[in-house]
């Protein structure tokens, strides 16, 4: 630089410029010696480096930076137009690659990748060994962090898809599949804190054994949350319900919308939505009308005292064949029938007959059905059924059993003396 220096100033010299004419503007020598102090900053270090390794440094990551544009756009441009095409037209095959690979790409947080530029720029430099060490390590808890928000992105997908397979053929392995995710993802992100520490330098075999006896004491605090927990894994190993059975627990119906980790959620029949801990759940008696093969239906009914003996032995027979001629209709299985007892206001008779069916709607169409021929056949043979409450009915005047009245009426009665006639 010294030599290129007094090579300036010499060419500088009057000696040398006498010959040419003088112009305007600013003295000469200043101009040279701004160029030379030009020239020497330019290789002048600048942290340790000089300006033209800067200058390869920012090229390389800027250049790294453009290709992971470029691919993400690539990505999503392909196979976000293939998802858009198949939406447009029906199927014509399976599409979870196109919506996984769109899925990770959106997933792809900058700030992360945007260190693997960097270190690849930092290769053109001269760092001490700390400084790479310390740009080492950032990057590498960067990507770990991205390949954790990949596979959870994977692992979130992939139940979902199995979950919408299965809900149509298994509903019970549907439910395993919400332990499963669980499982997974805690499994996952426990392997990347542990490689994220071990490259920190953290000694993980001590960390393992110092948290054994930390272990315990969360537990003990955390014992109920635990238990809901270990709950929702037992509702997935024993499988007592599955997603979409109705439920009875005490005296709550609804069907299975969820099974969470600390809770399960339930559609109620009136439409609200009941919510119960699974630790709880566990320890109530639990009906599930889902795996009913059978419903088993008591048709209890009373009839007057005044009904003879000979209409009471009557009355199973005429009950049997009213419920077996419903088996060609519904599949009815008629069980008994029988003149239970004397009521303290009726004759009271139970006849016991079973449904092939869980359906709530179907057992009511039957019970309806069987019910109306019932009143129907004690009409015809002159049997009446009695009053609730014959105290309430008092003005009420019933017909003897056998005569041609078949139902309860009311008859017109004498109106007492001194009353107004009716108008």
């Amino acid at each position: 630089m010294g030599t290129l220096r007094a090579t300036l100033d010499a060419w500088g010299s009057d000696s040398i410029l006498a010959s040419r004419p003088a112009t305007p503007g600013p003295p000469k020598q200043i101009m040279i010696s701004q160029l030379a102090l030009a020239l020497e900053w330019g290789r002048a270090p600048i942290l340790g480096n000089r300006p033209a390794d800067w200058a390869v440094a920012v090229a390389v990551a800027l250049a790294a930076a453009l290709v992971l544009v470029i691919v993400k756009r690539l990505l999503l441009r392909r196979f976000g137009g293939r998802l858009e095409a198949r939406a447009a037209q029906p199927p014509r095959g399976p599409a979870e690659l196109d919506e996984l690979v769109v899925e990770l790409a959106r997933h792809s947080r900058w700030l992360l990748l945007a260190f693997v530029p960097l270190y690849l720029g930092a290769l053109a430099l001269d760092l001490t060994a700390r400084q790479r060490d310390l740009l080492r390590t950032a990057t590498v808890l960067a990507l770990l962090l991205q390949t954790a928000t990949w596979a959870s992105v994977g692992i979130e997908r992939w139940v979902l898809r199995e979950r919408r397979r299965r809900l149509a053929s298994d509903a019970a392995s549907a439910t395993v599949l919400g332990a499963l995710d669980f499982i997974l993802r805690l499994a996952l992100w426990v392997i990347i804190i542990l490689l994220a520490l071990d490259n920190l330098g953290i000694n993980v075999t001590a960390l393992v054994a110092g948290l054994g006896v930390g272990g315990i004491a969360i537990a003990l605090a955390m014992q109920n949350i635990l238990g809901d927990i270990l709950g929702s894994l037992s509702i997935a190993i024993d499988k007592p319900f599955v997603l979409g059975d109705t439920i009875q627990i005490d005296d709550f119906i609804g069907q299975v919308e969820d099974v969470g980790l600390k809770t399960t959620r339930l559609r109620s029949l009136s439409g609200e939505q009941l919510i119960f801990a699974n630790g709880d759940l566990l320890k109530s008696r639990i009906r599930n009308h889902q795996r009913m093969r059978q419903r088993r239906v008591v048709l209890a009914f009373g009839l007057d005292f005044r009904t003879t003996a000979d209409q009471v032995e009557r009355v199973p027979g005429m009950v049997r064949r009213i419920v077996e001629s419903r088996n060609g209709v519904s599949g009815v299985r008629f069980d008994r029938a029988h003149f239970k007892g004397f009521g303290k206001t009726a004759l009271d008779f139970e006849a016991i007959y079973y449904l092939p069916t869980s359906d709530y709607g179907a057992y009511m169409d039957e019970q309806q059905a069987i019910n109306l021929a019932l009143m129907r056949a004690l009409a015809s043979a002159g049997i009446v059924f009695a009053l609730p409450d014959p105290a309430a009915w008092g003005a009420v005047d019933r017909p003897p059993p056998g005569s041609h009245a078949a139902s309860p009426t009311t008859a017109a009665q004498p109106a007492p003396a001194g009353s107004p006639a009716p108008r």
